[in-house]
């Protein structure tokens, strides 16, 4: 029996899920018995059976004696729309569970695995847990912290530009990167943006496909635009279009939000001056576990200056564009120095097409 490989597996199985369980993990799971896999199946969104229980089911009787494989601590609480898992595989009569990491949520954290060793199930937990601990690292933060896992994307050129001084930007990187920067946004809960790139390029901030129809199936994510003087108006994209648009705006006299058609429209007011970390709490009130920024040089400055990204991912285009006045990825009116920078850890580097990915973390 290959462990590794087979939690591996669940990994896979709990991947195609990607984008659609939030605020509930990623799970895969399977059955191995007599040296061979005789169920598999994954979660495929809340409210749903989970992985355990879809494999319990499909397995029925050749349960009994069984090994159990999944990449996260079976559930054991109730107060939640579907049973214990626990139970199940305590009454499927399970042999063996391999799990591959602890649910951080204080609900199940340690007391899943301890229920089903006090039922005389052998249990092992760590296989694969780091690759476990990446896949829903969108889980983990926001169970333990109640804020979404930000991340900051960037397009820009070899000379560090992400447009010309008169704003063109269109486009920097090639139809590959723009295809995978859809597939993030298929996989993220919100896109965090302002109202200025709003007025300037008119997006959807949708995840469809973008010049070919190879990526189907995606799910569009929230829209949040930081709009303190409430300058947008229902002829933009973002408020004729679904899905739903959140609207960051000063709290002060104004325009009526009645006069918009849509009603796929939430508003958060802020006094005097906006904080992120306090957006971020307030986006996590609304279950919004993920959110991907993709803005202005302004913005990009601002999440990183009051520190409230995860992980970078930037694009790097073979182009060359120069001038003093165009457009850097990251802006602000302060700056770190070289020798105590925001230091990103943890980076991986792959080909995109004709482009660079250039991914890690800043915490």
């Amino acid at each position: 029996m290959d462990k590794t490989a087979l939690m591996r597996r669940c990994l896979e199985l709990a991947k195609r899920a990607s984008g659609y369980t939030s605020p509930n993990p990623m799970v895969g799971a399977l059955l191995y018995k007599d040296g061979k896999v005789i169920a598999e199946d994954y979660h495929k969104k809340p409210g749903t059976p989970h992985a355990e229980a879809l494999v319990l089911n499909q397995a029925g009787a050749l349960a009994k004696g069984a090994t159990l494989f999944v990449n996260l601590e079976p559930c054991c609480h109730k107060p939640k729309r579907t049973p214990p898992c626990t139970d199940a595989i305590v009454a499927a009569k399970v042999k063996e569970v391999i799990v591959a990491m602890e649910d951080p949520n204080p609900l199940v954290s340690g007391r899943g695995i301890a229920m089903l060793k006090d039922a005389g199930i052998t249990v092992e937990c760590g296989v694969e847990g780091q690759a476990a601990h990446l896949l829903n690292e969108t889980y983990v933060k926001y169970i333990r912290t109640k804020t979404p896992f930000v991340i900051l994307k960037v397009a820009m050129t070899l000379d560090g530009k992400i447009a010309t001084p008169d704003g063109h930007s269109k486009w920097i990187t090639g139809q590959k990167a723009r295809e995978l920067v859809h597939r993030i946004r298929g996989e993220v809960d919100a896109i965090l943006t302002a109202v200025g790139t709003v007025k300037a390029d008119n997006p959807q901030l949708t995840a469809r496909p973008q010049l070919t129809t190879s990526i189907e199936g995606l799910k569009s994510p929230i829209r949040v635009i930081i709009d303190p003087e409430f300058e947008i108006t229902a002829n933009y994209n973002v408020l004729k279009t679904p899905p739903p648009t959140i609207l960051v705006v000063k709290n002060k006299q104004g325009r009526q939000f009645n006069s918009f058609p849509s009603k796929d429209i939430d508003v958060i007011f802020y006094d005097k001056q906006l904080d992120l970390k306090w957006l971020m709490q307030e986006l996590g009130k609304r279950q919004i576990t993920s959110v991907l920024v993709e803005g202005g040089t302004s913005l990009s400055g601002h999440v990183i200056e009051e520190e409230i990204v995860d992980k970078v991912m930037f694009f790097i285009a073979p182009k060359i564009v120069g001038g003093v006045d165009s457009y850097v990825p990251v802006g602000g009116k302060s700056f770190k120095t070289i020798a105590d920078p925001f230091y990103v850890k943890n980076l991986q580097v792959q080909h995109v097409g004709d482009d660079l990915l250039i991914e890690g973390y800043l915490k």
